[in-house]
């Protein structure tokens, strides 16, 4: 059976999986980066772990793999197949394409940005799935964006594009670590909202995820923090609207498991702002933590010109005559 192997890289974790040509996950594992033993060590951890799952599926369908594809953080660039930077892994200028390509046989393989990896699959496979335009929102420790246009996704001139974390919301405001003040992930990240609750309870173990519940109790002071929050990702957004005029608006990441906390306020801050803009559906990713796998997967089976699969195993083919998307909060 044909399939290619999937890597998504994270700080401290990596999730593999062979996937077929129709999107099928065939086998799926887990294993530490083994960052604490330094970048060196992440590397290699990653090469052999592609090698490992080449030969399982070899032994399991009797075929090596034909392509593969990995995700990784920080910043990529993906035609020279470099991992430019990840200050979570210390990596600088790490020719992972050329490296894995030479641990697996010298199979194509392909190198993408962890979040724009993960939007080709929540656009072609998950909750943007039959939508021409869509834009893909990562809300964690930090916020990153995917352009989705006709089941691909747009990396810009130089690969950066949509960084939507970095947009100046707040001109003045906190300091963000690429050197702005203001920037969108200073003030509504998983990471942003853990620190002001954290710093509004007096409770310096509390996170993000406690704020939520709070806001769903009725703690006034959560409320406040909240809508604080919600009222900078509303900005962020109105602008990308403005800018890319997307049909479905996906928001994953940890801070999205809030489920109806986020999207009720969201969807209402965000039609409050528009004037000429089309609001857009507004959905939570369905993929979950799959999605970096089927990403690169995707990524893998795009290089050697496969048919690209637009649903899921078990769903419905889409029709021109389908909706778009369906809304749903949660």
């Amino acid at each position: 059976m044909k399939h290619v192997i999937a890597l998504d890289v994270g700080g401290t974790g990596m999730k593999a999986a062979l996937v077929g040509a129709d999107g099928t996950l065939l086998h799926e594992a887990r294993r530490p980066t083994g960052r604490e033993r330094g970048p060196d060590a992440v590397v290699e951890t990653i090469l052999a772990f592609a090698a490992e799952l080449r030969a399982y599926g070899t032994e399991r369908f009797g075929e090596s793999a034909v392509a593969a594809g990995v995700a990784v953080p920080g910043i990529v660039d993906a035609e020279r197949g470099i991992a430019v930077y990840a200050a979570n892994l210390g990596w600088r200028d790490v020719p992972m394409r050329e490296l894995l390509a030479e641990r697996l046989g010298g199979v194509p393989v392909a190198l993408g940005h962890d979040v724009r990896t993960g939007g080709l699959a929540e656009g072609r496979l998950g909750a943007g799935r039959g939508a021409d335009r869509f834009l893909f929102l990562a809300l964690g420790t930090g916020i990153a964006g995917a352009i989705g246009i006709d089941g691909a996704i747009e990396a810009g001139a130089h690969g950066y594009a949509g960084e939507i974390g970095h947009v100046v919301v707040r001109p003045g405001g906190p300091l963000c670590g690429c050197g702005q003040r203001g920037c969108l992930e200073t003030l509504t990240s998983a990471a942003a909202v853990t620190r002001a609750w954290a710093a509004a309870s007096g409770d310096p173990e509390a996170d993000a995820a406690d704020c939520a519940k709070a806001v769903a109790a009725g703690d006034p002071e959560a409320v406040r923090v909240w809508a604080d929050a919600m009222d900078a990702l509303a900005a962020g957004l109105v602008t990308a609207l403005t800018l890319l005029d997307p049909r479905t608006l996906i928001i994953g990441g940890g801070l999205a498991e809030a489920g109806d906390t986020l999207f009720t306020p969201l969807r209402a801050a965000v039609e409050e702002r528009i004037t000429f803009q089309r609001l857009p559906t507004i959905v939570p990713a369905a993929l979950g933590d799959t999605a970096g796998c089927l990403g690169a997967g995707l990524l893998a089976w795009d290089l050697l010109a496969e048919p690209v699969p637009d649903r899921l195993p078990g769903q419905p083919t889409a029709r021109p005559t389908d909706p778009l998307t369906t809304e749903v909060t949660g």
